[in-house]
């Protein structure tokens, strides 16, 4: 591969990135992510990769592969997306408070002559969280811009109890699968 693109703006996912030595710039991937009717969890953001991918695909100089991910977060089949504001994050931690939910990231790596894809799916066990530490959790301003309004690489990590799957695909890249879709692409 001659050059990898990160179809991302997210700063988690730059981090990790660069957590597995390789150089990579990143490139526009903004699409639009409504969901479709009666679309699963998993179709969702496997659809949701790959169109970043092709977003940052379109957008870049076309001598390598582009690296497309989404992450989201699923409360008994329910899609919980980033807050609207703190009502619905109130409204979702209070879902997930003392409940497993999963944390789903899919990756799609697309070049001239390959397109790949992966998905992780990770269990995470949250302890209970009443309302008054919900609310100074918003006030710290962490969830704002967070799938399920939480952060594990965060101060959420406190009301983590364990997870069963990948933590940095719960962060927002599955370094291992990346790096396996990376190795099969060289």
């Amino acid at each position: 591969m001659k050059k990898l693109y990160l179809a991302s703006k997210s700063p988690r996912r730059r981090a990790l990135l660069a957590q597995l030595q390789v150089d990579f710039e990143p490139v526009d991937g903004e699409i639009d992510e409504t969901p479709f009717e009666n679309e699963t969890a998993q179709d969702y953001v496997l659809r949701l990769a790959k169109a970043k991918a092709e977003a940052g695909w379109e957008n870049s100089p076309k001598d390598g592969a582009v690296l497309g991910s989404d992450t989201i977060v699923v409360f008994q089949k329910q899609l919980l997306g980033k807050p609207k504001n703190q009502a619905d994050a109130v409204k979702m931690l209070s879902l997930l408070s003392g409940q497993t939910h999963q944390v789903m990231t899919a990756i799609h790596l697309k070049s001239n002559t390959q397109s790949l894809s992966d998905i992780v799916i990770s269990d995470v066990f949250f302890t209970e969280i009443n309302q008054q530490q919900i609310i100074e959790y918003w006030q710290t301003g962490e969830p704002q811009d967070k799938a399920g309004s939480y952060a594990i690489q965060g101060i959420a990590g406190q009301y983590v109890k364990k997870i069963n799957g990948s933590y940095s695909a719960i962060v927002g890249l599955p370094l291992y699968e990346t790096k396996q879709l990376l190795n099969l692409s060289s």
